[in-house]
């Protein structure tokens, strides 16, 4: 028994075909993106790919960091890296979202907003949003979990953005902001006290900036202490075209004076929107934070910092205005150490664990029907019935799908269809607010291969379909190239080395909040009390 689990471990991390002779070639990393340059340098972005929001923080010698999710399910990924450039997806913090039946059903853009992550008194804690609820508690002894129930600690639609404080006199403190979409008020940010507990926040809130005149849609507050000095980072002007301005005060409550610290300047990095002070082991300060590239979603990037007269500055001052701006190369953070070894968040599987990568998230939260790892070295996903009131797979709850892990790549499957009646589909899904599919599927008692699209989908746009392709062949390889911009082109073939093209070009769009993503469906039309299949053997993302 021992020497067959080393066997098939061996065989996992190796990528040496199985005894099945099935094709495996597993990569620790991506081939797509790596920042780290080999040379003692990095490339923004740091994670080429979604994780919007980010939040960070060192325990010890090791980094931390966590990002929104919104209807994603698990949500609240936790990264962890040695160095600030080389991140690896750990697992999640939220394995559903509550209330359960709200979101057993798709929630586009509602969820978990942008959270903070921080260690107290030997625990990790996270507060999180859900804008049309209020702001959540959750902790952990250790980062890769298990982390507890959501705890409700302040109540309230529209509030966004929580960070806690810890003050050095035992006292607690809450700050946060207002989405303007459920609160009625935004650009403005608030501070509360809370129980010692970090579990209730009182009625006491405090606005410490009215942001209207000169920070419009000032949000996403990170509260820190230095120097005698409450701080608090905090973006204004818009997702994709605001900066960077910072708070101070020696009383919590204010009056705050603040000051731009980071802009776009003349880069070409849009934004850049809210992020986390980090400080090495060696005294060093990072800042890191999001660039909106729309398709691509929030992606990830890592600036230096420095202090001026007790004031930060972000990225490098080149103009001296006092204002940085953000770098694309510099040199890595100074951690103790010369170098760790390369780590990306995962992109392709092999399918070969008994269980699913942490890479996929679903739509809505997961039912034990919709997908199974198998001992047989294949994901099989089931074909689910359509839900009733959906007339395109924006309303869909069983798309398995994860983020473009960088600007270009190509992602082949390898997959096997085992449909049981007429009906019965699956799918290789480019999913935003526009979006496409090969389309495989059973009609007649015969399979066929199309490409659907459909656009506006929030908007009730409809969807299209091309020329239906007869194929005779269960077992095909389905193939997506991505190139700059988002532009799609689907592929198909029967022995995995000749590729034909199939339907449109297609141009890939962000979803509500989120970046756009890649995946699978398997749907049926109907219920009954049985369904076809897709055994998906293999996911591999290439150049």
């Amino acid at each position: 028994m021992k020497f067959t689990k080393f066997l098939l471990l061996f065989i996992s991390v190796t990528g040496i075909p199985n005894a099945m002779g099935q094709e495996k070639n597993e990569r620790q990393y991506s081939k797509v993106w790596i920042s780290d340059k080999g040379d003692g340098t990095y490339k923004n972005p740091i994670l080429y790919a979604d994780y919007s929001d980010p939040d960070a923080i060192r325990v010890g010698d090791d980094f931390y960091m966590t990002a929104s999710s919104f209807n994603c399910i698990p949500g609240l990924p936790i990264l962890h890296s040695k160095d600030l450039v080389n991140w690896k997806l750990i697992g999640y913090a939220l394995s559903r979202q509550k209330p359960l039946e709200v979101f057993n059903k798709v929630q586009h853009g509602n969820g978990v907003w942008a959270p903070c992550i921080r260690f107290h008194n030997n625990e990790f804690y996270i507060y999180y949003p859900d804008p049309d609820y209020g702001i959540y508690q959750i902790k952990a002894k250790k980062a890769e979990g298990p982390w507890s129930e959501p705890i409700m600690v302040k109540e309230g639609k529209g509030l966004i953005d929580p960070t806690p404080l810890w003050d050095e006199d035992g006292k607690v403190y809450l700050a946060y902001a207002f989405a303007g979409s459920r609160a009625g008020i935004k650009s403005q940010l608030a501070v509360c006290t809370m129980n010692p507990e970090g579990t209730i926040a009182n009625n006491d809130d405090v606005v410490i900036i009215d942001g209207h005149i000169d920070e419009s849609t000032i949000e996403g507050p990170k509260f820190y202490k230095r120097n005698g000095y409450y701080y608090i980072f905090a973006p204004a002007g818009g997702v994709a075209t605001g900066w960077q301005t910072v708070l101070r005060s020696k009383s919590v409550f204010g009056p705050y004076e603040k000051k731009k610290v980071m802009d776009q300047g003349k880069t070409a990095i849009n934004g850049p929107h809210q992020g986390a002070w980090v400080q090495t082991q060696t005294g060093e300060d990072w800042f890191i934070h999001f660039q909106d590239q729309f398709v691509y979603g929030r992606v990830v990037h890592l600036q230096p910092m420095k202090w001026e007269k007790d004031w930060p500055v972000i990225g490098i001052d080149e103009d001296q205005n006092g204002i940085g701006e953000p770098v694309m190369v510099y040199k890595k953070p100074n951690v103790g150490k010369k170098s760790f070894p390369i780590e990306t968040p995962p992109d392709s599987d092999e399918f070969n664990l008994p269980k699913l990568g942490l890479q996929w998230q679903w739509h809505a939260n997961p039912q034990i029907t919709w997908g199974f790892p198998t001992s047989m070295g294949y994901y099989s996903l089931n074909c689910i019935p359509v839900p009733k009131e959906a007339s395109t797979l924006y309303e869909v709850p069983n798309l398995l799908l994860q983020k473009f892990p960088s600007n270009e790549f190509t992602a082949t499957a390898k997959i096997k269809f085992n449909p049981r009646f007429d009906g019965e589909s699956m799918g290789l899904v480019i999913m935003g607010l526009d979006y496409s599919y090969l389309c495989f599927k059973q009609q007649a008692g015969k399979l066929y291969l199309s490409q659907k699209t459909a656009k506006n989908i929030d908007k009730k746009g409809t969807e299209t379909e091309s020329t239906l392709i007869p194929v005779s062949n269960q077992s095909l390889y389905l193939q997506v190239k991505v190139k700059q911009g988002g532009i799609c082109t689907f592929y198909f073939s029967e022995n995995g080395k000749d590729f034909t093209p199939i339907g449109e070009p297609f141009t890939a769009k962000e979803g509500k909040w989120i970046g756009a993503k890649i995946g699978f469906t398997a749907l049926r039309q109907g219920v009954i009390n049985d369904a076809g299949n897709v055994e998906i053997d293999w996911f591999r993302v290439t150049k």
